[in-house]
Protein backbone atom coordinates (compact mmCIF):
# COMPACT_ATOMS: atom_id res chain seq x y z
CA UNK A 1 0.00 0.00 0.00
CA UNK A 2 2.75 2.59 0.73
CA UNK A 3 4.61 1.90 -2.47
CA UNK A 4 1.70 1.93 -4.25
CA UNK A 5 1.44 5.79 -2.82
CA UNK A 6 4.52 6.74 -3.46
CA UNK A 7 4.50 5.67 -6.82
CA UNK A 8 1.29 7.80 -7.50
CA UNK A 9 2.96 10.61 -5.44
CA UNK A 10 6.26 10.40 -7.95
CA UNK A 11 4.30 10.41 -11.18
CA UNK A 12 2.07 13.59 -10.04
CA UNK A 13 5.28 15.25 -8.99
CA UNK A 14 6.48 14.47 -12.76
CA UNK A 15 3.51 15.27 -14.33
CA UNK A 16 3.44 18.53 -12.55
CA UNK A 17 7.08 18.90 -13.32
CA UNK A 18 6.72 17.99 -17.15
CA UNK A 19 3.15 20.50 -17.33
CA UNK A 20 5.23 23.16 -15.78
CA UNK A 21 8.43 22.96 -18.06
CA UNK A 22 6.33 22.88 -21.10
CA UNK A 23 4.44 25.75 -20.26
CA UNK A 24 7.53 28.06 -19.25
CA UNK A 25 9.30 26.46 -22.82
CA UNK A 26 6.48 27.78 -24.70
CA UNK A 27 5.39 31.12 -23.36
CA UNK A 28 9.60 31.79 -24.27
CA UNK A 29 8.50 30.67 -27.53
CA UNK A 30 5.22 32.53 -27.97
CA UNK A 31 7.10 35.65 -26.10
CA UNK A 32 3.74 37.81 -25.79
CA UNK A 33 2.00 39.33 -22.71
CA UNK A 34 -1.08 37.04 -23.53
CA UNK A 35 1.06 33.82 -22.28
CA UNK A 36 2.93 34.56 -19.20
CA UNK A 37 4.74 31.53 -17.64
CA UNK A 38 3.88 29.61 -14.96
CA UNK A 39 5.79 31.50 -12.76
CA UNK A 40 4.05 35.03 -13.33
CA UNK A 41 1.00 33.14 -13.44
CA UNK A 42 0.70 30.76 -10.89
CA UNK A 43 1.55 34.07 -7.82
CA UNK A 44 -1.61 35.79 -9.74
CA UNK A 45 -4.10 33.45 -7.65
CA UNK A 46 -2.73 34.44 -4.29
CA UNK A 47 -2.90 38.11 -5.61
CA UNK A 48 -6.90 37.76 -6.79
CA UNK A 49 -8.14 35.09 -4.24
CA UNK A 50 -10.46 37.66 -2.93
CA UNK A 51 -12.67 37.36 -6.51
CA UNK A 52 -11.47 34.20 -7.08
CA UNK A 53 -12.83 31.86 -4.27
CA UNK A 54 -16.14 33.24 -4.49
CA UNK A 55 -16.25 32.66 -8.30
CA UNK A 56 -14.49 28.95 -7.93
CA UNK A 57 -17.86 27.96 -5.16
CA UNK A 58 -20.06 29.30 -7.50
CA UNK A 59 -18.77 27.12 -10.51
CA UNK A 60 -18.27 24.11 -7.81
CA UNK A 61 -21.89 24.10 -6.88
CA UNK A 62 -22.83 24.46 -10.87
CA UNK A 63 -20.93 21.20 -12.13
CA UNK A 64 -21.72 19.18 -8.99
CA UNK A 65 -25.67 20.22 -9.17
CA UNK A 66 -25.51 19.35 -12.54
CA UNK A 67 -23.41 16.36 -12.54
CA UNK A 68 -25.61 14.51 -9.85
CA UNK A 69 -28.87 15.39 -11.47
CA UNK A 70 -27.52 13.95 -14.98
CA UNK A 71 -26.29 10.79 -13.12
CA UNK A 72 -29.03 10.38 -10.80
CA UNK A 73 -31.47 10.17 -13.26
CA UNK A 74 -29.08 8.22 -16.13
CA UNK A 75 -28.12 5.23 -14.12
CA UNK A 76 -31.70 3.86 -13.35
CA UNK A 77 -32.66 4.48 -17.26
CA UNK A 78 -29.39 3.03 -18.37
CA UNK A 79 -30.07 -0.04 -16.38
CA UNK A 80 -33.53 -0.46 -17.51
CA UNK A 81 -32.59 -0.58 -21.25
CA UNK A 82 -29.09 -2.40 -21.16
CA UNK A 83 -31.23 -5.66 -18.69
CA UNK A 84 -35.12 -4.85 -20.70
CA UNK A 85 -34.75 -5.67 -24.65
CA UNK A 86 -39.05 -3.85 -24.42
CA UNK A 87 -37.24 -0.67 -22.63
CA UNK A 88 -34.61 -0.79 -25.19
CA UNK A 89 -36.74 -0.87 -28.31
CA UNK A 90 -38.39 2.52 -26.96
CA UNK A 91 -35.81 4.70 -25.76
CA UNK A 92 -33.14 3.18 -28.08
CA UNK A 93 -34.23 5.35 -31.38
CA UNK A 94 -34.38 8.54 -28.77
CA UNK A 95 -30.37 7.88 -27.87
CA UNK A 96 -29.76 7.77 -31.55
CA UNK A 97 -31.11 10.88 -32.59
CA UNK A 98 -30.24 13.08 -29.60
CA UNK A 99 -27.01 11.73 -27.91
CA UNK A 100 -25.12 12.91 -31.20
CA UNK A 101 -26.75 16.97 -30.67
CA UNK A 102 -24.29 19.08 -29.39
CA UNK A 103 -26.26 20.32 -25.86
CA UNK A 104 -24.29 23.54 -25.97
CA UNK A 105 -26.90 24.67 -29.05
CA UNK A 106 -29.58 25.20 -26.69
CA UNK A 107 -28.13 27.42 -24.11
CA UNK A 108 -29.80 30.79 -25.92
CA UNK A 109 -33.16 28.54 -25.50
CA UNK A 110 -32.70 27.68 -21.97
CA UNK A 111 -31.60 31.58 -20.78
CA UNK A 112 -34.59 32.74 -22.72
CA UNK A 113 -37.05 30.37 -20.52
CA UNK A 114 -34.73 30.09 -17.09
CA UNK A 115 -33.33 33.39 -17.03
CA UNK A 116 -29.48 34.41 -16.34
CA UNK A 117 -29.26 33.01 -12.80
CA UNK A 118 -28.09 28.50 -12.19
CA UNK A 119 -30.73 27.28 -13.54
CA UNK A 120 -29.86 27.00 -17.33
CA UNK A 121 -26.07 26.39 -16.66
CA UNK A 122 -27.12 23.35 -14.44
CA UNK A 123 -29.51 22.24 -16.51
CA UNK A 124 -27.30 22.20 -19.65
CA UNK A 125 -24.54 20.82 -17.90
CA UNK A 126 -27.24 18.19 -16.57
CA UNK A 127 -28.26 17.02 -19.81
CA UNK A 128 -24.64 16.24 -21.69
CA UNK A 129 -23.96 14.29 -18.52
CA UNK A 130 -27.63 12.63 -18.77
CA UNK A 131 -26.76 11.39 -22.31
CA UNK A 132 -23.32 10.19 -21.63
CA UNK A 133 -24.18 8.59 -18.62
CA UNK A 134 -27.12 6.45 -19.59
CA UNK A 135 -25.12 5.38 -22.91
CA UNK A 136 -22.17 3.65 -20.78
CA UNK A 137 -24.63 2.20 -18.42
CA UNK A 138 -26.46 0.91 -21.01
CA UNK A 139 -23.80 -0.47 -22.92
CA UNK A 140 -22.39 -2.28 -19.77
CA UNK A 141 -25.81 -3.45 -18.20
CA UNK A 142 -26.03 -5.30 -21.90
CA UNK A 143 -22.55 -6.74 -21.66
CA UNK A 144 -23.15 -8.67 -18.55
CA UNK A 145 -22.16 -12.14 -19.17
CA UNK A 146 -25.97 -14.45 -18.57
CA UNK A 147 -23.76 -17.53 -16.85
CA UNK A 148 -23.53 -14.56 -13.94
CA UNK A 149 -27.08 -14.10 -13.90
CA UNK A 150 -28.32 -17.37 -14.42
CA UNK A 151 -25.67 -18.25 -11.29
CA UNK A 152 -27.73 -15.76 -8.80
CA UNK A 153 -31.30 -17.17 -9.97
CA UNK A 154 -30.06 -20.90 -10.14
CA UNK A 155 -28.97 -20.26 -6.04
CA UNK A 156 -32.82 -18.45 -5.40
CA UNK A 157 -32.45 -14.89 -6.08
CA UNK A 158 -35.07 -12.32 -6.60
CA UNK A 159 -34.75 -9.34 -9.40
CA UNK A 160 -33.34 -6.93 -6.93
CA UNK A 161 -30.53 -9.43 -5.47
CA UNK A 162 -29.44 -9.40 -9.27
CA UNK A 163 -29.32 -6.31 -9.95
CA UNK A 164 -27.53 -5.23 -6.59
CA UNK A 165 -25.01 -8.24 -6.58
CA UNK A 166 -24.70 -8.38 -10.13
CA UNK A 167 -25.55 -5.84 -12.83
CA UNK A 168 -25.05 -2.81 -10.58
CA UNK A 169 -21.19 -4.22 -9.40
CA UNK A 170 -20.32 -5.32 -13.20
CA UNK A 171 -21.51 -1.58 -13.99
CA UNK A 172 -19.57 0.52 -11.89
CA UNK A 173 -16.14 0.19 -13.46
CA UNK A 174 -17.82 1.91 -16.70
CA UNK A 175 -19.84 4.29 -14.82
CA UNK A 176 -17.05 6.19 -12.95
CA UNK A 177 -15.20 6.06 -16.52
CA UNK A 178 -17.83 7.81 -17.54
CA UNK A 179 -17.55 10.41 -14.68
CA UNK A 180 -14.22 11.29 -15.07
CA UNK A 181 -14.58 11.89 -18.98
CA UNK A 182 -17.89 13.70 -18.01
CA UNK A 183 -15.97 16.04 -15.54
CA UNK A 184 -13.77 17.36 -18.31
CA UNK A 185 -16.44 17.45 -20.87
CA UNK A 186 -18.51 19.33 -17.98
CA UNK A 187 -15.98 21.83 -17.07
CA UNK A 188 -15.90 23.06 -20.70
CA UNK A 189 -19.78 23.11 -20.79
CA UNK A 190 -19.36 25.43 -17.37
CA UNK A 191 -16.95 27.83 -19.22
CA UNK A 192 -19.32 28.47 -21.93
CA UNK A 193 -22.48 28.66 -20.16
CA UNK A 194 -20.72 31.12 -17.27
CA UNK A 195 -18.84 33.35 -20.22
CA UNK A 196 -21.92 33.60 -22.15
CA UNK A 197 -24.83 33.72 -20.25
CA UNK A 198 -23.94 35.30 -16.57
CA UNK A 199 -22.07 37.63 -14.54
CA UNK A 200 -20.24 35.33 -11.72
CA UNK A 201 -18.41 32.15 -12.12
CA UNK A 202 -14.85 31.39 -13.14
CA UNK A 203 -15.79 31.39 -16.65
CA UNK A 204 -16.76 34.86 -16.48
CA UNK A 205 -13.77 35.82 -14.34
CA UNK A 206 -11.33 34.70 -16.74
CA UNK A 207 -13.60 36.63 -19.49
CA UNK A 208 -14.03 39.79 -17.90
CA UNK A 209 -10.47 39.44 -17.79
CA UNK A 210 -9.94 39.09 -20.78
CA UNK A 211 -11.58 42.10 -21.98
CA UNK A 212 -9.58 43.99 -20.12
CA UNK A 213 -6.63 42.49 -21.08
CA UNK A 214 -5.71 41.97 -17.94
CA UNK A 215 -3.94 38.46 -18.90
CA UNK A 216 -2.32 37.74 -15.27
CA UNK A 217 -5.94 38.18 -14.17
CA UNK A 218 -7.27 36.20 -16.96
CA UNK A 219 -4.45 32.96 -15.87
CA UNK A 220 -5.40 33.37 -12.46
CA UNK A 221 -9.05 32.18 -13.63
CA UNK A 222 -7.95 29.54 -15.87
CA UNK A 223 -5.15 27.74 -13.16
CA UNK A 224 -8.75 27.96 -11.47
CA UNK A 225 -10.59 26.48 -13.39
CA UNK A 226 -8.29 23.69 -14.17
CA UNK A 227 -8.28 22.91 -10.64
CA UNK A 228 -11.95 22.33 -10.55
CA UNK A 229 -11.46 19.97 -13.06
CA UNK A 230 -8.13 18.17 -11.39
CA UNK A 231 -10.88 17.74 -8.06
CA UNK A 232 -13.33 16.89 -9.80
CA UNK A 233 -11.64 14.01 -11.53
CA UNK A 234 -10.05 12.98 -8.56
CA UNK A 235 -13.09 12.55 -6.30
CA UNK A 236 -14.16 9.89 -9.21
CA UNK A 237 -10.91 8.27 -9.04
CA UNK A 238 -10.68 8.22 -5.27
CA UNK A 239 -14.83 7.04 -4.89
CA UNK A 240 -13.83 4.07 -8.00
CA UNK A 241 -11.21 3.06 -5.99
CA UNK A 242 -13.35 2.86 -2.71
CA UNK A 243 -16.35 1.25 -4.83
CA UNK A 244 -14.54 -1.21 -6.65
CA UNK A 245 -12.18 -2.69 -4.52
CA UNK A 246 -12.59 -6.33 -5.85
CA UNK A 247 -11.05 -5.19 -9.21
CA UNK A 248 -7.79 -4.14 -7.03
CA UNK A 249 -7.51 -8.09 -5.75
CA UNK A 250 -8.52 -9.26 -9.75
CA UNK A 251 -5.24 -7.41 -11.06
CA UNK A 252 -2.91 -8.64 -7.78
Amino acid sequence: MRSSFVRKLAGYLFAIVFILAGWQVTALIVDNAVLPGPFDAIPMVGTYFGDLWPAFLVSLYRVVAAMLIGTVLAIPLGLMCGRSPRVDAVFAPVLYFLYPLPKVVLLPVLVVLMGLADAPKITLIALTIFFQVLVTVRDAAQGVPEESVMSMRSLGAGRFDIYRHVIVPATLPELFTALRISSGTAVAILFFAESLAGSTGLGYFIVDAWALLAYPKMFAGIIAMALLGVVLYEVFDVAERRLTRWRARERA
